[in-house]
């Protein structure tokens, strides 16, 4: 079952088109929010999901709407620990 639980990946994002646009580094946009680089790389590649406060700081950066950086497929189950 872990194998699943890995490849369960309801939050999508488009950080990494943001930054190419602005023309930023992980570096940059991780000291500009507060958080180090790794957690920039691991969110972009989906295997962190951030929090809602995060989330927030990196949309709020861009200038845009929290949907515009964050994409949540309802489709894809979530998984619950019990």
């Amino acid at each position: 079952m872990r194998k699943n639980m890995e490849t369960l990946r309801p939050m999508k994002n488009k950080i990494k088109i943001f930054r190419a646009m602005h023309d930023l580094t992980q570096e940059h946009l991780a000291q500009a929010i507060g958080v180090n680089r790794q957690t920039i790389l691991a969110i972009e590649k989906e295997k962190y999901i951030p929090s809602l406060n995060l989330a927030f700081k990196i949309s709020r950066y861009f200038e845009v709407n929290i949907e515009e950086v964050f994409i949540f497929d309802e489709k894809t189950p979530t998984i619950t620990q019990t």
